[in-house]
């Protein structure tokens, strides 16, 4: 990979099911340590576009560079050292019900490394955890916490692997006013403490404000706009301006 070359570049992005269109020509750009927030409207095809970054969906044309290489053209064997780079932040923390905490982090871990030591695996537990400000809930089951905590214990088992980029989808979905701003919050702090480079996808304003050095909005299978989030409130365009109001 080039020297400041970026992270993400996705050029010329095509994706559709049948005869419907969801990406037009999507052209991205991801730097070092960035957060860049892609907004629009449901069924615009932000959640298609990063599942096509890590090749759960294939691309129907246009290229997409992680990390300097086009996984569009890696067998599946090079797609997962790809993915090994990169942490997914589901929308709705994708844990295994059955599982308590410790054991859904640990389950994580060894599936990254299958060598990892029982004192590694702890340490690196404990890490996570307290990085979320979660430790007193190793040992409990998905059932007993929280929408928050959940959202919270599903990024610590995305941090648990040390990823380089970490994607998230609708991270404040489905939570309240105060814990969406806490889960925000949360994503700007290991943004610094980790300096990774982050994709958000979010129809959360407060959340794009927050954790947004940049914002791209979706529109028609395109981005209809890019700027910063002051930027795009100014926009002379009404229909970019409706997202803010």
């Amino acid at each position: 990979m080039e020297r400041n070359s970026p992270v993400i570049a996705i050029t010329n992005l095509h994706k559709a099911f049948g005869d419907n269109e969801v990406l037009n020509g999507v052209n991205i750009t991801v730097n070092k340590s960035e957060d860049v927030v892609i907004l629009g409207r449901s069924g615009t095809g932000k959640s298609v576009t990063i599942k096509c970054l890590v090749g759960l969906e294939k691309a129907d044309q246009g290229e997409i560079k992680v990390f300097g290489i086009d996984i569009t053209k890696l067998n599946n064997n090079d797609l997962n050292t790809i993915r090994a780079r990169i942490g997914f932040m589901f929308q709705n923390g994708a844990l295994y019900d059955s599982m308590s905490v410790r054991q859904n982090l640990t389950f994580t871990l060894k599936h990254h490394d299958k060598t990892i030591s029982k004192e590694a695996i702890e340490t690196q537990i404990t890490e996570a955890l307290q990085s979320v400000g979660l430790l007193e809930a190793i040992d409990k089951m998905p059932s007993e916490l929280s929408g928050g905590m959940r959202k919270r214990i599903g990024m610590a088992r995305t941090l648990i692997i040390k990823p380089e980029i970490i994607l998230y989808d609708e991270p404040t979905s489905g939570l309240d006013t105060i814990t969406a701003r806490e889960i925000s919050e949360l994503m700007v702090s290991i943004q610094k403490e980790y300096k990774t480079t982050s994709l958000v996808i979010t129809h959360d304003m407060a959340c794009a404000k927050l954790t947004g050095n940049r914002i791209l909005i979706l529109k028609d299978g395109v981005i209809h706009a890019e700027g910063t989030y002051t930027e795009l409130e100014k926009s002379k365009d009404s229909w970019v301006r409706s997202f803010f109001i």
